[in-house]
């Protein structure tokens, strides 16, 4: 039985994932089995919705209105929707920039953000995906990965991003094990300099679903109580969310 539009359209957009995040024409139809030019005519259908972007070098990536879509899944709007005026009382009282993330692979994937006025610099966006290993929210999400995720990423994911990245296996599984024992992540400008972090696991029923994290100039003075105002709102988000959240399956990996 030929195959239907919809089938063929599906087919392209499934050739992205963490490994295939920039493709080419070429690459795309190969990874579908379609003919180049009938790739090349439905990614233009696609990239006319918002599906994929056609990058100048003749690259596609997916497009931000799929993002979009994929919020609407239950667990993360219920996720997203509960964990927002958390997020706002601890800026309010901290004034520093404060994350809310899941892991999507082997990613970090930045659900939602507070800034206002950040004295920091801030690579992160709300939707933008980042390394596990070299942010805060991403090395508690990385602590309480799976053990094949956790060895995918300790062979071929610890890229030197700044000169203080850990990047050395042993030393990031040390880490990891801290974070499990002390229940909190910390960076020192890791994913970008002049940038520290500190983050926390958000449970429902004894599983991290999501991390809370914040980002300052300098922990040394201020990380117990950050820690603390971190600690205190996921676990009112994760009380919230006990009767009924059920988290998305598709992409966590």
């Amino acid at each position: 039985m030929a195959a239907t539009v919809s089938a063929k359209l599906l087919s392209l957009l499934g050739t992205f994932d963490t490994r295939h995040r920039r493709q080419t024409l070429s690459g795309i139809a190969r990874r579908s089995g379609l003919p180049i030019s009938t790739a090349h005519r439905l990614l233009a259908e696609l990239e006319a919705w918002g599906a994929v972007r056609r990058l100048e070098s003749g690259e596609y990536v997916i497009g931000r209105r799929i993002w979009r879509l994929g919020l609407l899944a239950a667990g993360e709007v219920d996720l997203s929707r509960v964990a927002e005026p958390f997020l706002h009382d601890i800026h309010a009282a901290t004034r520093a920039v404060v994350h809310l993330a899941v892991r999507e692979g082997t990613e970090v994937l930045y659900l939602d953000r507070v800034s206002g006025h950040a004295s920091v610099p801030i690579v992160s966006s709300t939707g933008s995906r980042l390394p596990l290993h070299s942010t805060g929210v991403g090395k508690v999400l990385l602590a309480h990965a799976p053990a094949e995720v956790q060895e995918e990423v300790l062979a071929h994911g610890l890229t030197r991003l700044t000169a203080y990245t850990v990047t050395e296996p042993a030393r990031m599984r040390a880490q990891l094990h801290r974070i499990r024992r002390d229940g909190y992540a910390q960076t020192f400008e890791e994913m970008t300099l002049g940038a520290c972090s500190v983050a926390v696991p958000v449970e429902v029923d004894g599983h991290v679903i999501a991390a809370l994290g914040i980002v300052v100039p300098d922990l040394r003075k201020v990380r117990a109580r950050l820690v603390a105002a971190l600690q205190v709102a996921a676990r009112g988000i994760g009380r919230t969310l006990e009767s009924g959240f059920h988290p998305p399956e598709a992409g966590l990996g």
